[in-house]
């Protein structure tokens, strides 16, 4: 060899450079090899490096580009096949002739230009992914869920002619605004996202945008959800600006259809920035409103109006929502001609009084409602009025349209004041009253609620100031007889000093803004003792009024988002027979002694109270008819309590003494405030953050303390918990039994990151058997560098019964999610995505049980699978024996006989990712 070595060069010299880059393969086929590893370990590196941004825009909701995606293909395929190659390789006998006196020299020319080609195509491959720069995916764009489900629209013979003619509309190029108008509540957005539902299906436009009006138009509003749809960010907070961005990018869209529903006054599209006519033919404009005269005055070019029911078709919709009792023989006749106006209120009764209903429908109100109701509609909800059963229940509900639109935290203080909280129930399930905005607001329907006021005030039982710019209090006279007043984003003049309001029990004051309002005389609640509700929001107080302190039946004060500037509130304790006591974002900053004689009190709220330090000592631990306490966001310096030793604030000891809680929402910096069995009590929801996090579950904790240890009866009783996230803790080392020995029977999401003493989830070898997770749905596993396995042992058929979501990242001693044994496990199991996990042999391992048996594994519901770096996985199902003992955990010596080291797993022979012991995943595309 040396002598070859000696004379290759002078003879590579005399070859043609094709002959030489041919001999090269032959002579440096060792250095090709090398470069190859070289190359292959740099495109593993940037896979991982893309794969990450990957996964982090998935999570966010976001879609990858398809180059992305084919690069993550191709980088996958390449990178197993030159794994291969080089595998083979060196597992491969250094081949000889001619009795190992000379090598091989065809086989060494072959492996070295396929060393060489292999490695060109990685570096190609990572030269390919430098192009990406930070552009490997793009924020799409929901379809709204009305542009998808005909859920509600019910198509009404004499409806059509109306929807056809309104698509013929759209069609013409010359009309770009059209108007729909009609009462309240008589269908026309319902009618207008029927046609926009029959545009899009017919491919008239690309783009549909949908945005409420009502009755105070809020243009930035307006301006967002147009934008959103457009996947346009409006950053600048100036409207006009706001609105010559998105008019540019209305522009763009060829083809867009813009829904403004429920306006109540002519708008001007410029301020919006909605290009419109010859500025821009593909924008059509569809309208919906009260009063034709608007859309006269908003130059709408076509307007269509928006009729009542015939007979036939009032008695269909009467007949869905009434029931089908009203087919019966004797009452069908008067039924059928109710059915144009009414249906719920009179559903199961009697035929007399149905009769009746009919004489009152045909003698309707001589003046028509001023708010835009006519006057057959209003006596028909004034009769649907007349039929709730109960004062209480009327009364009820004329006073929650004085204070609807409103959040239902707000409606169940002031309903628990009144004395009314079962009222309100049944009014929202009769749905006069409606909840929207993912249930955190209550609210009526525009024309019911305007009913509802029209009564009210002129029964002088309320009376309601809304969005108005100023206005005035009521007479003396009138304000002897009002029941509740409210005003809501108005201005106030000047508030009379001891006004006679002898019958007042509700009083609601939410000004436009905290400098909006004067200051409450000090004598101004000296005879409203009958007051049981006072909400003074967004108000700037200089001092609580005296007379504030002579409201012996107040039951909820909410002092929600008002300026107190570090006033006296101790006046409060006055208050013996409050229960309801609300400092909602407000910058309350101590909480005095005094506060602790309200010793009725039921519910206190200081959410968001971020100001708030101080809560005087032993003012919580008074409050012992205490059910509610919500103090999220707070910056409260709790102390510790020790014995012989003064405090200056509160200790979370005082908790302790309520023996009411049911409901408590709190943060706290670290674990060493918390008392033990803090967290043992039997609460029905909870926020508790220990750390810094935010959840949106009913029973949440979070434990968050930056690598400290805490102290384990600290944890116990956690076991009611619905949302747990373990996030850099030390002593624990499993969830169960270290956490709870029942096995967290009511927990929905797991999340357990950084923590480096984490050796498995479930270990309950010595401990009584339980089901384990019974009812989770979501389970996260993040940087858990010495956990081994999820269960130690057997996973039962209970056992994760309603787990649909798996996310396993940095798991590096991980040797497969679970261990299956039997094919029934995980019957609902949607999303895997397991990444950067090297040690991992398998997916899931099957016991001996499952490989005996004659059907096969089914993950019947799994949509989605993502694996990503796992270099030592060869198939998603393996069959093992038992799984070995952690290295760090010896086995003792009963463990011994039932457990196997890692070179007694029997392995499937199989090497494809889904082998036969595996259906309903290799058969079904997924994503």
């Amino acid at each position: 060899m040396d002598i070859l070595k000696s004379i290759v060069p002078g003879v590579v010299n005399c070859l043609s450079p094709h002959a030489q880059r041919e001999f090269s393969y032959w002579y440096n086929s060792g250095a090709n090899f090398e470069n190859l590893k070289a190359e292959l370990h740099r495109l593993k590196v940037e896979r991982e490096s893309i794969q990450r941004r990957v996964s982090e825009a998935e999570r966010k909701g976001e879609k990858i580009e398809e180059n992305v995606e084919k690069w993550l293909v191709n980088a996958n395929e390449s990178i197993e096949q030159a794994a291969k190659f080089i595998q083979d390789e060196e597992k491969a006998n250094d081949g000889r002739c001619l009795m190992g006196l000379f090598p091989d020299w065809f086989a060494r020319y072959h492996h070295g230009k396929k060393a060489e080609t292999e490695k060109e195509a990685l570096f190609k491959l990572r030269e390919e992914a430098g192009r990406f720069d930070d552009r490997i995916s793009y924020r799409t764009v929901p379809e709204d869920i009305w542009l998808k489900s005909h859920k509600g629209y019910e198509a009404f013979e004499s409806r059509l002619s109306t929807l056809k003619a309104i698509q013929n509309a759209l069609i013409v190029v010359d009309v770009s605004i059209i108007g729909v108008y009609g009462m309240g509540g008589i269908g026309k957005t319902t009618l207008v996202q029927e046609v926009a539902r029959q545009a899009m299906a017919d491919k008239l436009f690309d783009t549909v945008v949908f945005s409420e009006v009502s009755q105070t138009p809020d243009i930035k509003k307006i301006q967002q959800e147009i934008a959103e749809k457009l996947g346009l960010e409006l950053h600048e907070e100036v409207e006009s600006r706001r609105a010559s961005r998105l008019c540019e990018r209305l522009k763009n869209e060829k083809k867009i259809l813009v829904i403004l529903d429920n306006i109540w006054k002519p708008l001007d599209l410029g301020t919006i920035g909605i290009p419109f006519g010859v500025e821009h033919r593909g924008c059509k404009l569809l309208f919906t409103t009260r009063d034709l005269d608007v859309l006269l005055r908003t130059e709408s070019e076509k307007n269509f109006s928006i009729g009542i029911l015939n007979e036939q078709e009032a008695w269909r919709l009467f007949k869905i929502m009434a029931g089908d009792y009203v087919e019966n023989r004797e009452l069908k006749p008067i039924a059928t001609r109710v059915a144009k106006a009414l249906a719920k209120a009179l559903r199961n009764k009697e035929l007399p009084v149905w009769k009746n209903a009919l004489q009152e429908l045909q003698t309707p109100s001589e003046a028509s409602f001023d708010g835009g109701v006519p006057a057959e509609a209003y006596s028909t909800i004034e009769l649907s009025y007349k039929y709730l059963r109960g004062e209480q229940l009327k009364k009820t509900f004329l006073l929650c349209s004085l204070i609807t639109p409103a959040p239902i935290m707000d409606l169940f203080k002031y309903s628990m004041g009144l004395g009314v909280f079962k009222s309100v129930h049944k009014l929202r399930d009769s749905c006069l009253l409606l909840e929207d905005g993912g249930s955190k607001y209550i609210s009526m329907h525009d024309v019911v609620r305007d009913v509802a006021i029209s009564i009210a005030c002129r029964d002088k039982i309320g009376f309601v100031v809304r969005n108005e710019d100023v206005w005035n209090w009521p007479d003396a006279d009138a304000l002897k007889k009002y029941l509740a007043i409210s005003f809501k984003d108005s201005i106030v003049n000047d508030i009379p000093e001891g006004s006679e309001s002898l019958q007042l029990q509700l009083l609601v004051m939410s000004p436009k803004n905290s400098f909006s309002v004067p200051n409450i005389p000090k004598n101004f609640f000296k005879r409203t003792k009958k007051l049981r509700v006072l909400d003074l929001t967004r108000m700037r107080l200089l001092s609580l009024p005296s007379s504030i302190g002579l409201l012996v039946n107040l039951q909820t004060l909410c002092l929600n988002q008002s300026i107190l500037g570090g006033i006296d509130i101790a006046i409060i304790g006055k208050l013996e027979n409050l229960e309801i006591l609300s400092f909602l974002q407000s910058d309350i900053v101590e909480l005095p002694k005094a506060l602790g004689q309200l010793t009725n009190l039921r519910l206190l709220d200081f959410t968001d109270c971020f100001r708030l330090k101080v809560i005087a000592p032993n003012v919580i631990s008074s409050l012992t008819r205490l059910e509610e306490l919500y103090m999220g966001n707070c910056s409260i310096e709790w102390e510790v309590e020790r014995a012989n030793s003064k405090r200056s604030n509160a200790s979370l000891d005082e908790l302790m003494h309520l023996p009411r809680l049911t409901t408590l929402e709190i943060d706290v910096k670290n674990d060493s405030m918390l008392p033990e069995r803090f967290l043992a009590r039997k609460l029905e929801r909870f926020k508790i953050h220990i750390g810094n996090d935010d959840c949106k579950s009913l029973r949440a904790l979070k434990l968050k303390l930056a690598f400290t240890d805490i102290c384990s009866m600290k944890l116990q009783g956690v076991n009611s918990v619905e949302y747990l996230l373990l996030d850099k803790l030390r002593g624990i080392k499993n969830v169960l039994f270290n956490l709870d020995t029942e096995g967290f029977s009511q927990l929905k999401v797991l999340w357990v990151q950084n923590n480096p003493d984490f050796f498995c989830i479930v270990d309950s070898r010595a401990m009584v058997a339980c089901d384990a997770f019974p009812l989770l749905e979501s389970l996260g596993l993040h940087n858990l560098i010495n956990m081994e396995r999820i269960c130690i042992d057997r996973l039962k058929v209970e056992s994760f019964n309603e787990l649909k979501n798996i996310e396993v990242y940095n798991c590096d001693k991980l040797s497969n999610i679970f261990w299956l044994s039997t094919k029934k496990c995980l019957p609902r199991l949607e999303r895997i995505a397991v990444v950067n996990c090297s040690k991992m042999k398998e997916i899931f391992a099957i016991g001996e049980e499952v490989d005996n048996a004659i059907e096969k594994i089914e993950f019947a519901q799994l949509r989605s699978l993502s694996l990503g770096n796992l270099p030592e996985v060869t198939s998603f199902c393996r069959e093992v024996k038992t799984p070995s003992a952690s290295p760090n955990r010896p086995a003792s010596q009963e463990e011994s006989t039932t457990m196997y080291s890692s070179s007694e797993i029997t392995l499937d022979i199989s090497t494809l990712l889904f082998n036969e012991k595996v259906r309903s995943v290799a058969d079904r595309p997924i994503r």
